[in-house]
């Protein structure tokens, strides 16, 4: 349900909520986008769910239809076979989730590149990827050097030779860094390196060994280990009933299949 003024006019919501009460019966999902709620949520089937819009009207929504749990701090929130987004670009965000739970994370990953967008994986709150993150939040000239940091990820980015670049101190360059962008010079590397290396592998029949090479890891244990950390999804173990000492499982013996699971279902770097 697309949103506009005239939805918000009590006549045509009233309508309109009657005829998408009708037709959800035989909907295998329902979805707003942007202010497009007013056109569902006063048929009840919102009632008690968590909904959000676009923050202008987020207060409105809460105040006349005070049985709706409104947050106005998400891109898209999916509660059930109902669905809500905020702006009208988080449409596009959110067609890329359902995409992904039709086709999975290589169809939404096609079809964000073919859009020029940026992939926000679903689950109800944003996952940016870390170059749009941290331009957004960076200065110009820090804007700038993420973006050359985003095409330079198989070279030197060490904190010197990016010192260097930017013209300061590595001290000096490290303090701007930490109030720039929130982070270390190392992290915003590590964090921009991970997020390229997942989303190429989702996308290409290519081993963790190269993808991980071809973004700067110096070795695919050193992928994965960054990737473990980051994620907070350590190797797999098993333990025996008799409480001997954790060793590692099966799945392990296939890591690019074991790793490429894991990128699945994680949150790195992709809304």
């Amino acid at each position: 349900m697309p949103g506009g003024q005239g939805l918000r006019k009590p006549h045509v919501m009233s309508v309109v909520a009657a005829w998408i009460a009708q037709s959800a019966r035989r909907a295998e999902r329902v979805a707003s986008v942007c202010t497009g709620i007013y056109g569902i949520a006063p048929s009840g089937l919102l009632d008690g769910r968590r909904v959000t819009t676009h923050w202008k009207f987020a207060k409105d929504v809460a105040a006349r239809f005070p049985k709706l749990r409104v947050h106005d701090n998400e891109l898209f929130i999916k509660d059930g076979r109902f669905y809500t987004s905020a702006g009208v670009t988080s449409g596009i965000d959110l067609a890329l989730a359902l995409i992904e739970e039709d086709l999975g994370p290589a169809a939404s990953l096609a079809v964000a590149r073919g859009l020029v967008v940026y992939v926000k994986r679903p689950g109800g709150q944003a996952q940016f990827s870390e170059p749009l993150r941290f331009q957004t939040a960076s200065p110009d000239r820090y804007g700038e050097l993420v973006a050359y940091v985003a095409a330079h990820l198989g070279e030197d980015l060490m904190v010197e030779a990016l010192a260097q670049r930017m013209a300061v101190s590595p001290r000096q360059f490290s303090r701007q860094c930490r109030v720039a962008l929130a982070t270390t010079p190392a992290e915003l590397v590590q964090r921009m390196r991970l997020d390229e290396a997942k989303t190429r592998l989702l996308e290409r029949e290519a081993t963790v060994r190269v993808v991980a090479e071809s973004v700067g890891f110096r070795s695919a244990d050193a992928f994965r280990r960054a990737f473990e950390a980051a994620s907070g999804s350590p190797r797999r173990t098993t333990a025996s009933a008799s409480g001997t000492r954790p060793h590692r499982s099966r799945r392990d013996s296939a890591p690019d299949r074991s790793l490429r699971d894991l990128l699945s279902g994680s949150s790195i770097g992709v809304c």
